[in-house]
C-alpha cells in the first residue's frame, strides 16, 4: 500500500532579503546534496513582461548585481554577492567546489557556425571563470554530483542548427564540452524538454516528441556505464519529476494558480503505471520552472515558497 503524499513547506526567503531589501527571488536550483539556491535581484535592475506570469516574467538589465541565498540540507542559510553579472539567466546551477553556473536560455550564431556564449561559470568568490555556449533554447537543465550539466532542448533549439541542441538531450562538462549525446538511443525524436531529476548515479530527463505517433517519454541515463533506458510517461508533459527506485512522482501545474496535479507512479515490469492522482493546494501560484527532483524528493516552487514531496 502506497504511503500518502505529504506536502511539506521547506523554505521561504526572509522578509529582510525580499521586500525589506526591495529584491525579487528569481532563478533557483537544488544542488545534488539537497542545497536550495535562489538568486535575489534588486528591483532597480528589473523590468516586467506583460505576457509572462510569475517570477519568470522579470528580466534584468545588464550588468546587474545579485545575492545568491543558499539553504543547506541542515537548514542553515548563507549568502553570496555576485556583482556585474553579464548574462540574463534562464537557469542557475551549483557545481562542485562551490562554483556557480548561470545559463541563458537562448543563443545566436554569426552565420559561420560560431555560437555566442550563453553559460558562465563563477568561482566561489563570485568571479567569472569561463564562458561557453551550451546549446540553444534550453527549457530544462540540471547538474549531477560529478558536476556534469544535463540539458533538454526546445523546438527552436532542436531545429535551429546547433549540433548538440539538435539531438534534443545532452550532457556537458563545466569547460563547455559536450560529453554525452543520445546517438540514436532514444525511442523517438525529441521536440521539447519538460523536466529533470537525479537519483543516485542516474539522470532522468522527461521530454516529448512531435512525431505523429509520439508522446511523452522518461529517459534514464547512467553516465558510468553509458546505459540509456526510456519509458512512455504516465503523464503528458510533466513539469516536475522525482524518482526513488521503482517509485516516481510527477507534477503538472494549473498554470498561475495555487494548485498543482500530482501523479504517483510505480514501475511494473516495463511500464510506469499510475497508482494515485490528486490535486493539491499550494502556498503560492505555480508557474513555469516550478519543479526539480533530487534522489526521490520533488522540490516545488509556489510563488516565493518552496515545498517538497517524497516519491
Amino acid at each position: 500500500m502506497a504511503t500518502a503524499i505529504v506536502v511539506r513547506k521547506v523554505w521561504r526567503p526572509a522578509f529582510a532579503d525580499l521586500r525589506g531589501a526591495r529584491r525579487r527571488a528569481l532563478w533557483w536550483s537544488v544542488g545534488p546534496s539537497g542545497e536550495l539556491a535562489v538568486l535575489l535581484v534588486h528591483r532597480r535592475h528589473l523590468r516586467r513582461s506583460r505576457y509572462v506570469k510569475g517570477w519568470m516574467g522579470w528580466t534584468p538589465s545588464m550588468p546587474f548585481d545579485g545575492v545568491l541565498v543558499i539553504r543547506s540540507a541542515d537548514g542553515s542559510v548563507r549568502r553570496r554577492r555576485l556583482k556585474d553579472l553579464q548574462i540574463r539567466p534562464r537557469h542557475i546551477a551549483l557545481l562542485p567546489g562551490s562554483r556557480i553556473l548561470l545559463v541563458g536560455g537562448r543563443t545566436s550564431h554569426d552565420g559561420q557556425g560560431v555560437w555566442a556564449p550563453n553559460a558562465t561559470v563563477y568561482s566561489p568568490d563570485g568571479e567569472p571563470e569561463r564562458e561557453f555556449c551550451i546549446g540553444d533554447d534550453i527549457p530544462v537543465l540540471t547538474t549531477d554530483a560529478r558536476g556534469v550539466i544535463w540539458t533538454a532542448y526546445g523546438d527552436e533549439g532542436i531545429y535551429g542548427g546547433h549540433p548538440e541542441s539538435a539531438a534534443g538531450l545532452a550532457g556537458w562538462n563545466s569547460d563547455g564540452r559536450a560529453t554525452w549525446v543520445p546517438e540514436g538511443r532514444l525511442p523517438d525524436t525529441p521536440l521539447e524538454g519538460c523536466a529533470a531529476a537525479t537519483e543516485r548515479d542516474h539522470v532522468w530527463l522527461a521530454w516529448y516528441s512531435g512525431t505523429r505517433h509520439g508522446g511523452t517519454f522518461l529517459t534514464r541515463i547512467t553516465p558510468a556505464t553509458g546505459v540509456v533506458t526510456s519509458w512512455p510517461s504516465p503523464v503528458t508533459a510533466p513539469d516536475g519529476i522525482a524518482v526513488h527506485g521503482n517509485r516516481m512522482l510527477l507534477t503538472k501545474r494549473d498554470h498561475n494558480r495555487r494548485s498543482t496535479h500530482i501523479t504517483r507512479a510505480e514501475l511494473t515490469g516495463t511500464v510506469w503505471e499510475t497508482v494515485e492522482e490528486r490535486r493539491i493546494r499550494t502556498p503560492g501560484r505555480v508557474v513555469l520552472g516550478c519543479g526539480q527532483g533530487r534522489d526521490g524528493v520533488l522540490w516545488l516552487r509556489a510563488g516565493d515558497t518552496w515545498v517538497d514531496l517524497h516519491a
